[in-house]
C-alpha cells in the first residue's frame, strides 16, 4: 500500500480532534517519552527503551504499510501552535492477509491520554477504515485480544462495540495469564 492514509477521530465536548497517521522517524523521541510508563510496559510488548529502540520499532512499521500487512497508526491531538500535535496513542490493524475475512486490532494509550477516550475513538476510526476503506468487503470481523486482567482494555472494546467472544488460556510469554478475545462484526 503506497498512499498515505490519515484517519480522523471528532472532537468530543470535552477532548479535541484525533489524527491517525502513519508512525515516522520523527515520533521517536516522543515513543521513548511514552513508553517509560510502567502500566504500558505491563499490558503490552513495546520495547523501547532509547531512541534507537524506537527507531528500529518505527521502521517495523513502516515494513508492515510497505508489506500490506499491517497497518500502524500514530494517534496525535492537534493542538493550537503545534504542527504535528501531541502523540496520545497507538492503533493497529495486523495479521491482514488478501482474501482472509478476519483481521486483528491493537491499542494502547500515553499515560498522559487516558480516560480522555483516545483508545475508543481512534479504535473506531481504524474500525471504520478496515470495513469499508481498506478493502472494502473484504473483512468480515475484526478481533481484539488482550490479557484478562486488563480491565482498561474490556472497557474499551466494549465502547468500541467488540463483543466479548472468548476466553483464552495463557500462551506464555505473549500472554502469561488468560486473555480475552473480543470481535467486532462488519454488520454491528
Amino acid at each position: 500500500m503506497n498512499d498515505t492514509v490519515i484517519l480522523h477521530a471528532d472532537a468530543t465536548p470535552s477532548a479535541p480532534a484525533l489524527v491517525l497517521r502513519p508512525w515516522c522517524t520523527e515520533d521517536a523521541a516522543a515513543l521513548v517519552e511514552v513508553s517509560r510508563d510502567p502500566a504500558l510496559r505491563r499490558w503490552t510488548s513495546l520495547a523501547v527503551e532509547n531512541e534507537a529502540d524506537a527507531l528500529r520499532w518505527v521502521r517495523g512499521q513502516e515494513r508492515g504499510w510497505a508489506a500490506g500487512d499491517r497497518f500502524s497508526f500514530a494517534v496525535v491531538e492537534k493542538q493550537p501552535g503545534s504542527p504535528d500535535g501531541q502523540l496520545m496513542g497507538h492503533v493497529v490493524l495486523k495479521e491482514v492477509a488478501l482474501g482472509k475475512p478476519s483481521a486483528e486490532v491493537g491499542y494502547w494509550t500515553a499515560a498522559h491520554a487516558r480516560g480522555r477516550g483516545v483508545a475508543p475513538r481512534a479504535l473506531q476510526a481504524l474500525t471504520t477504515w478496515a470495513f469499508d476503506g481498506l478493502r472494502a468487503g473484504t473483512l468480515e470481523h475484526l478481533e481484539l485480544l488482550h490479557q484478562a486482567g486488563n480491565a482498561a482494555s474490556c472497557r474499551v472494546a466494549d465502547k468500541s462495540r467488540y463483543l466479548l467472544d472468548t476466553v483464552l488460556p495463557a500462551t506464555p510469554p505473549a500472554f502469561p495469564g488468560q486473555g480475552h478475545r473480543h470481535i467486532r462484526r462488519r454488520d454491528t
